[in-house]
């Protein structure tokens, strides 16, 4: 029996050597998580269980235990790079018409494919969350997976549909010299003495072409000390062309352009129209211009916080929320797995959520190479989850986790092993030298 305990021990310190040169063969392998040999006692049983007098058969290799503690991350200039600090994996996928993952990792080498799609080294696909919508809060769908695709079409355009002018409008100022209301079109742009102030924003359609919406400004109080105070006029302009607020477009003779009264109360503050918005419906881009085959414009001009002060005119904001079209400029990853497609319109595209998988027992996963791991019956099924909830952990875009070895203490294992494997080895020899004592008597 005193050869085959040696040849155990032999059998299980060759098994340490084996996981440990592993481990330090990995030490630099982004994601890779270290493996420890565990072993067992052997003893001969009979129906009446071991004698407390059995000296015991040696050692056998009880398993080999995966060590799932988190790695320390490093930072590249890579956004498609990505590190989890948690017990999630990513989820993966070898077809990307795959339902769900089968494959998982923690390895987050990711780049773009010929298809847009973000794979890995070994071309697995990066399975993400499907948006519900258009916008973060309204959530992803954590049972529909999809492969993470980023395409380099162009940001689509988004036709302005609100207008912000703020505005201050000057007390002491009286009627422009040359305006005259009973004209059909009484405010001419060519002509700075028919109103007094303007103020023009661009806006879009819903091609992404662009158009100057103007507004004109005449007071009501005339020189003479007539008219009425605290009383504006504002009529309306897209390139040059005057519109209604019903979307019409004034024609003299013909259809008269009329305006949208700005009252103010003593103090300056704006009370009429109230709410202070201006709902410009159906206007036709034939209107604007006869080569235009666009959708009718539709947009709300919100006066906010327009005042009357006596001072001189001045324009605090004026902004809308229309967009050209956009070219991709680059891709913004959140620390909650967000997937931001960034235009060069100032637009975004919500593309999905970093799908994440953890597991009951990850030390019961099998490992399938290029640092992945499948669901087995030991793992536990798989629990699909989105970045920054539970356990799952964080994603740090632009970092990858290193491996989990301590390589100073592996050498250190690694010396050990071997004087067990020599101990045993030498075990062998003066088993093999009382043998021949034996033999010769």
């Amino acid at each position: 029996m005193g050869f085959a305990t040696a040849l155990s021990g032999l059998n299980a310190a060759s098994k340490d050597l084996q996981v440990t040169g592993n481990n330090i063969a990995n030490a630099n392998t982004t994601g890779f998580k270290k493996s420890r040999a565990e072993f067992a006692d052997v003893y001969a049983a009979s129906v009446s269980g071991v004698s407390s007098t059995q000296a015991g058969s040696g050692v056998r290799v009880a398993n080999v235990a995966q060590q799932f503690n988190q790695g320390v991350l490093s930072f590249t200039d890579n956004n498609l790079d990505l590190a989890v600090s948690g017990q999630g994996f990513f989820s993966l996928a070898t077809d990307p018409a795959s339902p769900k993952p089968t494959l998982f990792s923690r390895a987050g080498e990711f780049k773009l494919d010929k298809d847009g799609f973000v794979v890995n080294n070994q071309g697995d696909f990066l399975m993400s969350f499907k948006p519900n919508g258009t916008t973060i809060d309204e959530g992803f769908s954590e049972g529909v997976f999809q492969p993470l695709k980023i395409s380099a079409a162009q940001g689509a355009p988004q036709a302005t549909s609100q207008v912000l002018a703020v505005v201050n409008l000057d007390a002491t100022e009286i009627e422009p010299v040359n305006f005259d209301a009973a004209l059909a079109i009484p405010v001419d742009p060519a002509d700075a003495k028919t109103y007094n102030h303007s103020s023009s924003v661009t806006i879009y359609d819903s091609q992404g072409n662009s158009h100057i919406a103007s507004m004109y400004y005449t007071t009501d109080k005339k020189g003479d000390g007539t008219g009425t105070s605290n009383q504006w006029q504002s009529y309306f302009f897209i390139d040059g062309v005057p519109f209604n607020v019903d979307g019409t477009k004034a024609i003299d003779p013909g259809t008269p352009h009329a305006s949208t009264q700005l009252e103010f109360d003593s103090s300056g503050t704006l009370t009429a129209p109230d709410p202070a918005k201006i709902s410009f419906a159906n206007i036709a881009s034939t209107d604007i211009d006869p080569t235009l085959n666009v959708a009718d414009l539709n947009f709300t001009f919100d006066f906010g916080e327009t005042t009357q002060f006596s001072t001189n005119f001045s324009v605090q904001d004026l902004s809308q929320d229309g967009l050209p079209a956009g070219n991709l400029i680059g891709i913004d990853i959140s620390d909650e797995g967000v997937v931001l497609a960034r235009f060069s319109n100032g637009g975004s595209d919500i593309l999905g959520k970093v799908a994440l998988t953890r597991f009951a027992n990850p030390q019961g996963l099998t490992k399938a190479g290029d640092t992945s791991w499948r669901e087995s019956t030991a793992s536990g099924e798989t629990v699909p989850g989105q970045p920054g909830t539970g356990s799952f952990g964080m994603i740090q875009s632009g970092a990858l986790e290193s491996s989990n070895v301590d390589l100073s203490a592996q050498l250190v294992h690694l010396i050990v092993a071997q004087q067990t494997y020599q101990a045993n080895a030498q075990s062998i020899t003066t088993e093999k030298t009382i043998m021949q004592t034996i033999l010769n008597a």
